[in-house]
């Protein structure tokens, strides 16, 4: 039986994936990496946008990238911290 992923699960997936593939990726592969639907996708990302844990950059030829802030390294970290944590104690 699967559980469904929590709010800062996904969250963390997220910013998992884009710290795995050098801080950006394109809209698509984020919502293939994170194992996003895209009406998730468009939540989460306007979500941490706001947060300024991301921000969407344009490249050439009007691609855009989403990247991930210093903001939101830190905020990656406190997670991980949290789930070590939890992790240990077998939360």
């Amino acid at each position: 039986m699967s559980s469904r992923r929590n709010r800062t699960e996904i969250i963390y997936d997220i910013l998992d994936s884009l710290i795995k593939n050098q801080g950006s990726l394109k809209p698509t592969r984020l919502l293939y990496k994170a194992n996003l639907s895209h009406s998730q996708m468009k939540d989460y990302i306007s979500e941490l946008t706001e947060k300024n844990l991301i921000v969407l950059t344009e490249q050439k030829g009007n691609k855009t990238k989403y990247e991930i802030t210093e903001e939101g390294y830190k905020f990656f970290n406190q997670l991980n911290k949290i789930r070590e944590m939890s992790d240990a104690l077998g939360l």
